[in-house]
């Protein structure tokens, strides 16, 4: 009689993670199996050329590294489209004189998730972030370490949104 009660807490354990799959607080149901990163458009004016293409790869990274999901170009169970919207240099600290101290680079991306399993759990959302640098630095010279950091923090929301019910 024993024995039974010592098994029970783990029959029970296994039978509430059965349900769906749990890491880092995110939750993918079990018949979900595959993702799909389409390439990213480009609809921002000013962004670089190969700003689609980092921010899909990122997205892809993401997923391949923080999930149990297969990437899968054929039927796959989630899918993500993505386009680049904006990209744009704002001045943000005035200073006396007319001048700025600090530049913002805003990048924003219009996001849609399609759950081919699960249809009602799809959206379409825009995600934006920014990176402040000092106005006597160019673009050009920050431009490399910003856009790394921007796609970061979007990745992190775009997959939270997905994953997480957010």
């Amino acid at each position: 009689m024993r024995k039974s009660w010592i098994l029970l807490p783990a029959v029970f354990s296994v039978a509430l993670l059965s349900g769906c799959y749990s890491f880092k607080g995110i939750s993918i149901e079990p018949d979900v199996n595959t993702y799909y990163v389409g390439n990213f458009k480009n609809n921002a004016v000013n962004s670089p050329p190969v700003l689609p293409q980092t921010a899909a790869e990122a997205l892809r990274e993401k997923l391949r590294t923080e999930t149990r999901l297969k990437q899968s170009n054929t039927a796959p169970d989630i899918e993500f489209k993505g386009t680049i919207v904006d990209f744009r240099v704002t001045s943000e600290a005035p200073k006396p004189g007319e001048s700025t101290a600090i530049n913002r680079l805003t990048i924003v991306t219009a996001i849609e998730y399609i759950n081919n399993k699960y249809e009602k759990k799809g959206w379409k959302n825009n995600f934006s972030f920014f990176y402040d640098f000092p106005s006597n630095q160019s673009l050009s010279s920050v431009q490399d370490d910003a856009v790394t950091s921007i796609l970061d923090q979007m990745m992190e929301d775009i997959f939270n949104k997905a994953f997480t019910d957010w």
